[in-house]
């Protein structure tokens, strides 16, 4: 049985919603194709499934939507003989993504043939390595993603230009007769109304077969096979003026009189303006993707690497784990890595979205991307290439902008139909026209059909929600929100409660011993020394506030044996041979340990806020601890803000119900659910949820990962574990709770956004397909022009793609910024949705 397969790939051709219909179609019919999701505003497809990657290019071929290709050379050492060869070509052909590769002997290097973007050059030669070859890139004639849009650009650009040039004589010679009837007279008698029609035929044919060829070789292929695009309705309108100008040119004895009239001119601008449309909106949406290129910008090309003792100039690519790296001021951080020597402040704005520099001192982790101050500083590398947290970052950003949302699905829907509908209309309003129109009805239908052809291009509604989800977590990430998901993006746009945990996420995680109270016998620093060396093994805050205290006591900690950690509660261990627990008051009563006097002194520490621990030894009660973690500084404000935004909040803990209601009405939190253990974090959000209410769950730590897997939308903190955030939806990057607010609010501006596109691409069909039909026409005498549709048609894309860049001015939503009233709307919020209201 084949392998599932995952592949992301780059298609050029798309260029409206149909288009995104039909690739989609091409898609989903190939053998063993599972899931398909077709994003027009980045141009590509993700698909998985069981399938031959060849049979995929192909049939994106066919359907004249090829797939964006690399090739890339390497120079491969210790190539014999022909067996060497077919060996080294088997082993490139397995690495997924490959389509094509030749192995040259006598060259000594391999051309490999890929889908652009999803395979690494480093891939390729680990396969090479596999089987005992060396290898390193060699002459690549690969074309990153950014060059690709530039030639694009570039090439949009040219034939827009020649197409102007041709299209620009016949402009003035058959419009300008009609707005200055001397100038009209004037080209009559010169050259000749017949001569003057056979000059227009020539250059729109110009047109028509050089800059304007795409749309026909395009546009009748997926109208023949049954699934015509947008190409399909520019080929049939523009075609059906130029033809019906050619025959009145040369065969007019075909045409009633009153009709003769050519149209060359409207072909030939129905073609430069598109062309037009497409070059502003292929600038537009070059600058969705400025959060991606920002964040690539972010790491520098070489550093001062020191070997042996030496420093020199090296490429990042070269640099490898355990590295000794040498940043001097103001430089970029080339890598992840742990400051070795030195102290400085470094900005982490572009990665946190948090303002201030951060101090760094010997010990301290920096993230590569990130801007040094003034000091001089050496770092050991301890993460590199793909493995950084820029590198994943820019990964995760790239996924979310590639997700489609729920909304997306009714818009494909609705678009997979529209074409067809969209000829039926013409077809139905040539034909109402030649019927009932009055003289000359030939003319007058040729007009409306294509008017209705032209103006009906569906661009707009597949731009409408790609580029509002590319802006939107582009710049999400830029103010350190990381959507995982670009569904969460629509999901927590509909969130109604908000549920956090306690440690670590409202307080600051870093808990301190402060009240320790014994019985039966024991000293402080017995119990202390005692409860630290269970307590080492495990990662809890908590139990590392237990070990610090001990630390500074300069206590011996005792050897323990058989150590068992209890998921919820504490743990368990034996110390020189006496049975010790060490936890929460449920594992005393779990374990039937009397509390003796000590149970109200734990109920006299948890209504301060405090978190009691018990500790037993040998079955008796030896003491309570209390530990206290301090609120973070900017909790209060988040809760209020988010209360001010409608949002019920609830706290969800593990902690004893003293100490979290006592923090919760410290905080104003409307509900509490205590002594919780990790699948008891699950059900609360489960309950919190069975009212209707969407909920999302806001932790950091690794019993936090079920409860952020659950909720509707699960929110990480950044400086929290790599499991936590791995099950999260949404991370902020910077660790502050305040980042729910942003992006709370990025997510409504860019559903907003994505509406007001959808209003706009759905509302100009609505409204101009029946005037270009032909509607004010009885009443008013008004035709709509095919110039002015193929016009209104190039502006409505355009208009989609610039409303969507207005997001990048979004935020950041500072708390002081919302209003007293508790109004719930940033002032940020307002001047971000005005433009349209």
């Amino acid at each position: 049985m084949q392998d599932k397969t995952q592949l992301t790939i780059q298609i050029e051709g798309m260029h409206c919603a149909s288009c995104v219909s039909r690739v989609q179609a091409v898609l989903t019919a190939i053998d063993g194709v599972e899931t398909t999701s077709v994003n027009l505003a980045q141009e590509s497809a993700s698909i998985s499934g069981s399938f031959n990657v060849k049979t995929v290019t192909d049939a994106l071929t066919d359907s004249g939507y090829p797939a964006l290709l690399d090739t890339v050379t390497l120079n491969i050492s210790g190539l014999n003989c022909a067996s060497c060869v077919s060996h080294a070509e088997q082993a490139l052909s397995k690495v997924e993504g490959v389509l094509n590769n030749v192995v040259n002997l006598a060259s000594e290097t391999a051309t490999v043939e890929t889908i652009a973007s999803n395979v690494k050059p480093s891939q390729l030669i680990a396969a090479l390595q596999s089987i005992g070859y060396s290898a390193s890139v060699g002459t690549s004639s690969t074309n990153n993603q950014h060059e690709n849009k530039q030639q694009e650009l570039e090439g949009l650009r040219r034939k827009t230009l020649v197409a102007a040039l041709l299209t620009l004589p016949v402009f003035i010679v058959e419009m300008g007769g009609h707005f200055i009837p001397s100038f009209h007279h004037w080209v009559i008698q010169t050259i000749g109304q017949q001569t003057s029609w056979m000059i227009q035929c020539l250059l729109v044919t110009l047109v028509l077969a050089g800059p304007g060829r795409q749309f026909y070789k395009i546009g009748f292929k997926t109208l023949i096979k049954g699934r015509p695009d947008m190409n399909s309705l520019v080929a049939i309108g523009s075609s059906a003026a130029w033809i019906y100008s050619v025959v009145v040119t040369f065969l007019p004895e075909l045409i009633p009189t009153d009709s003769r009239a050519v149209y060359f001119e409207a072909a030939a601008v129905i073609i430069t303006l598109i062309l037009l449309g497409r070059y502003f909106e292929a600038i537009a949406k070059g600058r969705t993707g400025s959060a991606i290129e920002k964040l690539i910008g972010l790491q520098p090309q070489t550093a001062l690497v020191e070997r042996h003792g030496i420093v020199t100039q090296e490429l990042i690519s070269d640099i490898q784990i355990d590295d000794v790296i040498h940043v001097k001021p103001g430089e970029k951080i080339a890598t992840d890595g742990v400051v070795t020597r030195g102290s400085s402040f470094v900005d982490e704005s572009m990665i946190s979205g948090e303002a201030l520099p951060v101090e760094k001192q010997t010990g301290n982790e920096v993230t590569g991307g990130t801007v040094n101050g003034a000091g001089n500083i050496a770092i050991r590398a301890i993460k590199v290439g793909d493995d950084t947290t820029l590198a994943q970052i820019i990964r995760l950003v790239q996924q979310a902008q590639g997700f489609s949302l729920p909304i997306q699905d009714s818009v494909n829907r609705i678009t997979a139909w529209f074409v067809p509908i969209v000829l039926a209309v013409a077809a139905i309003t040539i034909l109402a026209w030649l019927l009932l129109g009055p003289e000359p009805a030939v003319t007058l239908a040729l007009i409306a059909g294509v008017s209705v052809l032209i103006i009906a291009c569906p661009c707009a509604m597949g731009l409408a929600t790609p580029t509002s989800i590319m802006v939107g977590t582009g710049r999400a990430a830029e103010l350190g929100v990381l959507f995982r998901k670009g569904t969460a993006l629509q999901s927590l746009h509909d969130v109604g409660i908000i549920a956090m945990d306690k440690t670590g996420t409202l307080t600051e995680g870093s808990p301190m011993l402060t009240t320790i109270q014994t019985v039966n016998g024991y000293s402080n620093d017995q119990v202390i020394a005692i409860a630290a060396a269970v307590e080492e093994l495990s990662e809890h805050p908590i139990a590392k506030a237990i070990v610090d205290a001990a630390t500074k006591r300069n206590l011996p900690l005792p050897s323990i044996e058989d150590f068992q950690s209890i998921t919820g509660l504490g743990a368990r261990a034996n110390v020189n041979g006496h049975t010790v627990l060490i936890g929460a008051d449920r594992l005393l009563l779990e374990n039937s340990v009397a509390f003796g006097s000590l149970k109200e002194v734990g109920i006299k520490l948890g209504e301060k806020g405090l978190t009691p621990i018990y500790v037993a030894i040998d079955n008796k009660v030896a003491a309570v601890l209390a530990v206290s973690d301090t609120i973070k500084q900017r909790t209060p404000t988040t809760i209020k803000t988010l209360q001010s935004l409608g949002l019920k909040i609830a706290m969800i803990t593990g902690d004893n119900a003293g100490t979290a209601k006592a923090v919760a009405d410290q905080l104003g939190i409307d509900h509490v659910i205590a002594e919780v253990l990790p699948e008891g974090k699950v059900d609360a959000i489960m309950s919190l949820g069975r009212d209707g209410h969407k909920v999302a769950f806001v932790g950091d730590g690794i019993n936090d990962a079920p409860a952020l897997a659950c909720a509707d939308v699960g929110i990480a903190l950044g400086t929290g574990t790599d499991i936590a955030m791995e099950s999260a939806d949404v991370v902020l990057m910077s660790g502050d709770l305040y980042g729910v607010v942003n992006a709370l609010e990025l997510s409504k501006l860019t559903m907003q956004n994505i509406k007001q596109n959808l209003f706009w691409a759905f509302g100009y069909n609505a409204l101009l397909i029946p005037i270009a039909a032909g509607v004010l026409y009885p009443a008013l005498g008004l035709q709509l022009s095919p110039m002015l549709a193929a016009g209104a048609m190039a502006l409505s894309s355009i208009f989609v793609v610039s409303n969507a860049m207005r997001l990048t001015k979004a935020g950041p939503f500072d708390d002081l910024e919302f209003k007293s009233s508790g109004s719930g709307r940033s002032n940020s919020t307002i001047a971000a949705t005005s433009a349209t209201t």
